[in-house]
């Protein structure tokens, strides 16, 4: 289990400095969580990764079913033994797989979308009431095919405890249904029922000493997220979720979470799932989100992207080839303090996997230095 306190409220804003104990350890919040999908933070080692400043990271229940299959994983002395983490860590539900392979896939869609009203396709349009085509969503559990061998599977509420509980985590979560953007209200509605019927029979099943967070669904309609927020408060979780597409623009986002989390139990941690660009976390924070995790260091990382106290900086570009300067001369990380730009840029043209463990180590660093000054100005009362 965990237990959570608040040390420190803003003034200003619902944003909050907590301390979340864990059996390995605490996380001062808020908290970037940095994802190792497979038990990995891409190129990264365990011992690397640690030394990002990495409070918590959150791996992926879909992923790890499929492959090496938790029972090894388990076998292997569960996550934190397997891959040689010492601190807390999370799994979340597979229920973005349920978006990201259905949804997601047909249309191309992310969880913010770039679209606006007036822009929908025909296709678009026929899929706001009907299933998606790659997955079958049925009340007990969702179909999928494989993306590894294409064999059937079946996840549900009930398989996705028994998958995290087999991974060992500190802090797992129900099984929900994270729908698209251009979802209609009426689907919606009957996702919703779904998801909530599920935090039930997860709660009913988890057997374990895990933290076990309740997701918040409904899409961009502030009547169903306000319905969403009140039953999953409603039920005995020990932190939230916020999950789901969050409209068509970060404006909307930012009216989901002021529209969520004033009906939460304030006392309790809440993450905000998939979401974490630098440009985001000063808003999600002020919103009062504790937690949240991003693929984005590590994605931009591997393909040559640095982000910077100057911006950010792309080493594929044949400019940064005769640049001596570090890669930020403001930033203390390793990488900083003793590789040149010049080196780096050669690296990622010839093709080298260091190039991408520099980028990687060096913006996971930057996104935790980046969310300690926040929480700085948490505490000296300027946010």
């Amino acid at each position: 289990m965990i237990s959570f306190h608040i040390t420190k409220k803003s003034k200003h804003s619902r944003a909050r400095i907590g301390i979340m104990e864990t059996s390995h350890g605490i996380v001062e919040t808020p908290s970037l969580v940095p994802v190792a999908t497979q038990a990995v933070v891409k190129t990264l080692t365990s011992e690397e990764v640690l030394a990002t400043k990495s409070q918590i990271l959150i791996a992926n229940t879909f992923h790890l079913h499929l492959k090496p299959g938790e029972k090894i994983v388990k076998e292997g002395g569960k996550l934190h033994s397997f891959m040689n983490w010492p601190k807390p860590l999370m799994t979340d539900s597979a229920g973005f797989q349920v978006f990201s392979l259905g949804f997601g896939s047909d249309l191309k869609v992310g969880k913010v979308t770039k679209y606006f009203p007036g822009s929908e396709s025909e296709k678009i349009k026929i899929k706001r009431n009907s299933q998606p085509i790659s997955v079958k969503i049925t009340p007990d559990g969702v179909f999928f095919r494989s993306p590894v061998d294409g064999r059937r599977l079946f996840i549900g509420p009930k398989e996705s405890m028994h998958i995290q509980q087999d991974l060992g985590a500190d802090i797992i979560f129900a099984f929900d249904e994270c729908t698209s953007p251009y979802s209609s209200p009426a689907y919606i509605k009957e996702a919703l029922k779904r998801t909530h019927g599920w935090a039930k029979i997860c709660l009913e099943t988890k057997k374990s000493n895990q933290a076990l967070f309740g997701i918040v669904q409904g899409s961009k309609y502030k009547e169903l997220r306000y319905q969403s927020a009140k039953y999953i408060a409603s039920l005995p979780f020990d932190g939230y979720g916020i999950g789901g597409d969050l409209g068509e623009s970060k404006e909307t986002m930012k009216k989901i979470l002021n529209w969520t989390i004033p009906h939460l139990n304030q006392a309790l941690p809440r993450h905000l799932l998939g979401i974490g660009y630098l440009e985001d976390m000063e808003n999600i924070i002020k919103a009062g989100v504790d937690l949240f995790d991003c693929t984005v260091p590590t994605h931009y990382g591997r393909r040559g992207v640095a982000f910077t106290s100057h911006g950010e900086l792309n080493f594929r570009q044949k400019r940064f080839l005769t640049d001596k300067k570090p890669l930020d001369v403001k930033c203390d990380c390793v990488v900083c303090q003793n590789y040149k730009r010049t080196y780096i840029a050669h690296l990622f043209r010839a093709g080298e996997v260091t190039a991408m463990k520099f980028l990687s180590f060096h913006n996971i660093y930057y996104f935790n230095t980046y969310v300690e000054r926040l929480r700085e100005r948490i505490k000296n009362g300027r946010l």
